[in-house]
C-alpha cells in the first residue's frame, strides 16, 4: 500500500474522534445546564411553597329589607272603669259582659233616697230665700223713696244690705239645688264611648258607694275594641328604622295561617336602659272583633336598612385581643388586618356595618399565625 493511501485514513478517524469528542462535551454541557436548571427549579418551588396558599372571597351586599319577629301585648286602644257619681243601692243594670254599647246608651240605674230627700228640701230653701229677697226688695224700693221725707239714711242702707244678703242667699240656694240636681242625674249610669263591656262587679240591689278608691266599688269595665294597641319593645339596633308609618303583620296561635296587618303609631322615643329596647305601638284594625284585648302575638316587622352593610362568613372572621378582625389581601398578595364591626348575626354570616368594602378580597379560614404585611397566594382570585 502507498503512502498516499493512508492519509485519507488517518483523515476519516482524526474526523472521527473529533466528532465523539464533540458529542462528549455537547452532552457534559446539556447535562451541567439541566442540573443548573432543576436546581432552580428547586429553589423557585421551594421559595413558593414558602408562600400560604389562601382561598378568598368578596363580601356580599347585605338586604335593604329586614324582617323581625317580637312578641307583642294586645290591648284595647281605650279601657275605662266605670264608677258611681252617687251612693245608693243598685236598682238595675241593663248590660252583661261581652254586651257591645254606644256613646251614651244606659248601662246602669242606681236609687238614692236621700238624695233626692235633699234635693226636695233645696229646693224648698230656695223658695224661701226667693220670698225674703222679694220683700227685701220690696222694702228696700220703700226706704229709698221715703229718704227725704222721714226715713233716715242708716235705715235705708240697712234695707239695702239685706235685699243684698237675701239676694246671695237665692244664689247659694240655686247653686246647692243644682248640684243635687246633678247628683239626682247620676242616679243613671251611661256608657261613654263606644265599646264592649269586660268586666261588671254588681247586681241588683248591691250597695254603692260614689267615688273610685277607699270603700267604692267599681261597676263595669268598658274597652273600645274597633282599633287595637300592640306594644312591643323593639331592639335598639332596629330602633332607627321603628318609625310610624311602618307595616305589620300579626300572627296568632289561634289563627294558623292568617295575618292581621297593622301599623306603628308612635314609639316611646327613648330608649329603655335597662333592656335597651325601644317601646314601640302598633295599631290594628278590629272592626271585625277577630282580635281580643290581653292576646299575646307575634308582630312581624319588616324593617328597612338606615345604613349600608355588607354579609361576611363567619369562618372568615379573626377573634384577636385587638377586637374582631378580617384579612384582606391588597395589591402584590400582601395581607392587612382590618378591623370590623357587625351587626346581625345570621348563623352561617354575619352583618358587617364598618371597616370593609365589597371589592376587598377576604380571606377565608384564616390561620391563626396571619398578621399584617403576609405574603399570600390566592387561588381563586387575581394574585
Amino acid at each position: 500500500m502507498s503512502e498516499n493511501s493512508k492519509v485519507p485514513g488517518r483523515i476519516l478517524r482524526l474526523i472521527a474522534v473529533l466528532a465523539a469528542v464533540a458529542l462528549l462535551a455537547f452532552g457534559v454541557i446539556r447535562g451541567i445546564n439541566t442540573r443548573i436548571r432543576a436546581a432552580a427549579n428547586v429553589k423557585q418551588d421551594t421559595i413558593d411553597m414558602a408562600i400560604p396558599t389562601v382561598s378568598v372571597v368578596h363580601p356580599k351586599r347585605g338586604a335593604l329589607k329586614d324582617e323581625i319577629v317580637l312578641p307583642g301585648n294586645i290591648q284595647a286602644f281605650t279601657v275605662s272603669p266605670i264608677y258611681s257619681r252617687t251612693s245608693g243601692y243598685l236598682k238595675k243594670w241593663y248590660v252583661d259582659i261581652g254586651g257591645r254599647v254606644k256613646l251614651g246608651q244606659l248601662l246602669a240605674e242606681i236609687e238614692t233616697p236621700e238624695v233626692d230627700k235633699q234635693l226636695d228640701q233645696a229646693r224648698a230653701d230656695l223658695a224661701t230665700a226667693q220670698a225674703n229677697l222679694k220683700l227685701a226688695g220690696i222694702t228696700m224700693s220703700r226706704y229709698q223713696g221715703m229718704l227725704k221725707d222721714a226715713i233716715p239714711k242708716q235705715d235705708v242702707d240697712n234695707a239695702v244690705g239685706a235685699y243684698e244678703a237675701d239676694k246671695a242667699i237665692v244664689a247659694s240656694q240655686t247653686a246647692n239645688v243644682k248640684r243635687l240636681e246633678d247628683m239626682v242625674s247620676f242616679e243613671k249610669v251611661y256608657a261613654p264611648f263606644d265599646g264592649v263591656i269586660t268586666t261588671r262587679n254588681t247586681d241588683t240591689g248591691a250597695l254603692i258607694n260614689a267615688g273610685n278608691g277607699g270603700i267604692s266599688q267599681q261597676l263595669f269595665t268598658l274597652a273600645a275594641t274597633d282599633t287595637l294597641r300592640v306594644f312591643v319593645n323593639v331592639p335598639q339596633i332596629y330602633s332607627r328604622s321603628a318609625s310610624p308609618g311602618v307595616v305589620a303583620h300579626l300572627t296568632l296561635a289561634e289563627y294558623p295561617g292568617r295575618h292581621f296587618v297593622g301599623k306603628i303609631a308612635r314609639t316611646a322615643e327613648s330608649i329603655d336602659p335597662a333592656s335597651r329596647t325601644l317601646l314601640t305601638e302598633v295599631d290594628v284594625d278590629n272592626s271585625a272583633g277577630a282580635l281580643l284585648p290581653g292576646a299575646f302575638a307575634q308582630v312581624h316587622l319588616t324593617l328597612v336598612s338606615k345604613a349600608p352593610s355588607l354579609l361576611l362568613p363567619v369562618n372568615s372572621l379573626l377573634f384577636r385581643s385587638e377586637g374582631l378582625q378580617a384579612g384582606v389581601v391588597r395589591e402584590g398578595g400582601r395581607v392587612e388586618l382590618m378591623p370590623i364591626a357587625i351587626g346581625k348575626d345570621y348563623g352561617t354570616e354575619v352583618e358587617v356595618v364598618s371597616g370593609l368594602q365589597e371589592s376587598d378580597n377576604i380571606i377565608v379560614n384564616p390561620p391563626d399565625s396571619l398578621a399584617t404585611g403576609t405574603v399570600v397566594r390566592m387561588v381563586n382570585g387575581k394574585p
